[in-house]
């Protein structure tokens, strides 16, 4: 189903379908003001969102001005309920890839993986540009390549939050610090012909425990350049209040593990890094030692370690094989699976699988995270499991042991009013998140007219004085990883995929005299999902009736196995729907002796 064009001030927004190809058309904005008194000599900087836009996750935009693109994050996105199968959702370069030699650079705004994680499988289609990132962030997406021994080896320009440089003849960075979730956050002032473009990506304000907020200055002084167009994080922008002071994060968590008697284990995502460092000194100042239980874990903390980031006393860290030599309460674990991933170690932990660990009763177990839209069930699954085998089980809707990276509604408007943009463009989020951040920024003073809402493969066409969507989209629409495969699993294959998860399946076996075109022996029938055949003697026996009825018609014709295939599929199909008002995927095979 299309989008319907509407006003942010005033619409009714429906369940977004499974994106298709045809979902660039119709796209959704908050005004589309009509070319005018716009001069024939100006070139317009296009601004392009290839994802991130209408999900959580596939961060990656671009801007394009004469012969020259710059692009900011690659990033990927986990598979959704109508997505079966899939590896990873990643972004549509094929405009970039017959573009690939006007490619300057791509800049990483920080190493969390719906922003980086795309790289390994996009990087060759876009003509393996330098890419700008922080010392850490460089690290992370080095390690990540170690598993893609095919991929082009990476042009890394290091940079560090201040610098200041030149990428190509239209544009130049300037780098500024951005509180998150993860060191060396970098927000991105775009020096462009048509003015300051500025890219947050994602972003929080600190807090004391008094409730001050920390680090300010810098979004003064990236107002202060006088900014054209402001790019802003809206993952939270409906929610009411401020961010949450990490002080009081670290307070909770300390009071949670001084009462803890037994084993605690901290499931959080690996890319946390600040709040792990946090939890590994509390850890140490209560006396318990610290291990990491999986692969990402251990290699995000090797590096945040390597890179000063994450300091200990000698001793602290143990390996994950001797926490038998020590009493239960002196251990904490660090672990992923916060959000009940099938694969992580925390469901491992708890369906009995891993090699190391079993819930005991009485340990403690903290979900330091929030959790992602769409996982609620999966969370929900894991917390049940977890009392069921007698764990005390902390969360975030019990007691604050979570702060969300992403700005709530009052921090929003406070850093749009030090930045003073003339334009504002809410990305990161679905479409009611980024609507909700549109009337933030109305309600901070930005004029309702410069505000826009966009969708993935809309483009925009940004003058000196003007922000205009224009009418021309580019492909925008998913690339799905499934396994080695990147791109070649396509709508009709998911539709089948969910088909079965909803109907099952049937295979219908005719064994068949060449010569004579007449059955050698009853219609062989094999289900999956669909019925027990069993205890569905009867339907089976009408379904080989039909068959050899088929079959029966032809008798004395020219026909080959593909025609005969074609009227048990379409006939079978037919039948079992009035008999039983369900659709299974009916796959006939014809042996021919």
């Amino acid at each position: 189903m299309p989008f319907r064009k509407t006003n942010i001030l005033n619409h009714t927004q429906t369940k977004r379908p499974f994106l298709t190809q045809t979902q660039n058309e119709n796209k959704q904005t908050l005004i589309r003001p009509k070319k005018k008194n716009v001069s024939k000599t100006e070139t317009p900087l296009k601004f392009v969102p290839l994802g991130g836009l209408e999900e959580i996750g596939r961060n990656c935009s671009f801007f394009e001005y004469k012969n020259e693109i710059v692009l900011i994050d690659a990033g990927l996105q986990f598979p959704e309920e109508e997505t079966p199968g899939i590896d990873y959702i990643i972004p549509n370069v094929s405009y970039l890839r017959e573009k690939k030699e006007n490619i300057v650079g791509l800049i990483l705004t920080h190493a969390h993986y719906d922003h980086i994680g795309a790289i390994p499988y996009i990087i060759d289609d876009l003509g393996n540009p330098p890419i700008y990132a922080t010392p850490l962030t460089k690290a992370i997406v080095l390690k990540r390549q170690e598993d893609f021994p095919n991929s082009p080896k990476l042009n890394i320009v290091e940079i560090k939050n201040g610098d200041h440089l030149k990428i190509s003849e239209y544009f130049e960075a300037s780098f500024f610090g951005v509180p998150h979730t993860v060191p060396e956050s970098t927000g991105v002032v775009l020096h462009t012909p048509i003015g300051n473009i500025v890219h947050f990506s994602d972003f929080r304000i600190d807090y004391d425990e008094k409730g001050k907020p920390q680090g300010l200055d810098e979004f003064k002084k990236v107002g202060q350049m006088g900014v054209h167009t402001l790019m802003v994080d809206s993952t939270n922008a409906e929610k009411e209040g401020y961010t949450l002071s990490e002080k009081i994060v670290a307070k909770n968590l300390e009071e949670i593990f001084k009462k803890s008697e037994g084993r605690i284990i901290v499931a959080t995502f690996s890319s946390l890094l600040d709040r792990i460092a946090q939890i590994i000194n509390i850890a140490e100042k209560l006396g318990r030692k610290v291990t990491f239980s999986g692969y990402s874990m251990k290699a995000n903390v090797s590096i945040a370690q390597n890179l000063g980031y994450i300091k200990t006393k000698p001793g602290t860290i143990i390996a994950l094989e001797d926490i038998h030599k020590y009493k239960d309460n002196k251990i904490l674990i660090l672990s992923t699976g916060a959000q009940g991933e099938p694969n992580a170690s925390l469901m491992r932990i708890i369906n009995g699988e891993h090699r190391l660990i079993q819930i005991k009763k009485g340990d403690t177990v903290v979900l330091s995270s929030s959790v992602i839209p769409g996982n609620e069930r999966s969370v929900q699954n894991v917390k049940d499991n977890l009392a069921r085998q007698g764990a005390i089980v902390y969360h975030s809707d019990l007691v604050d042991i979570h702060s969300s990276g992403h700005a709530p509604k009052e921090d929003q408007k406070l850093v749009m009013n030090l930045i003073k943009p003339k334009f504002v463009v809410p990305i990161h989020g679905y479409y009611f998140m980024r609507a909700a951040n549109a009337l933030n920024a109305i309600e901070a003073g930005i004029p309702k007219e410069n505000v826009f809402l966009m969708d993935n493969g809309q483009v925009a066409e940004l003058y000196k004085n003007k922000f205009i969507i224009s009418e021309e989209t580019i492909p925008a629409f998913y690339v799905m990883v499934d396994g080695l495969g990147i791109g070649d699993v396509e709508e009709v294959v998911l539709r089948d995929r969910r088909n079965l998860a909803k109907e099952g399946m049937l295979v219908l076996i005719a064994t068949i005299d060449k010569r004579s075109g007449q059955l050698l022996k009853s219609p062989d029938i094999i289900s999956r999902g669909f019925i027990y055949l069993r205890e569905n003697q009867p339907l089976l026996e009408e379904i080989r009736k039909k068959i050899r009825g088929i079959i029966a018609r032809l008798h004395g014709q020219d026909y080959g196995s593909d025609y005969l295939k074609t009227l048990m599929r379409e006939q079978i199909s037919n039948f079992l729907y009035h008999k039983t008002r369900r659709r299974p995927i009916v796959i006939p095979v014809v042996i021919e002796i």
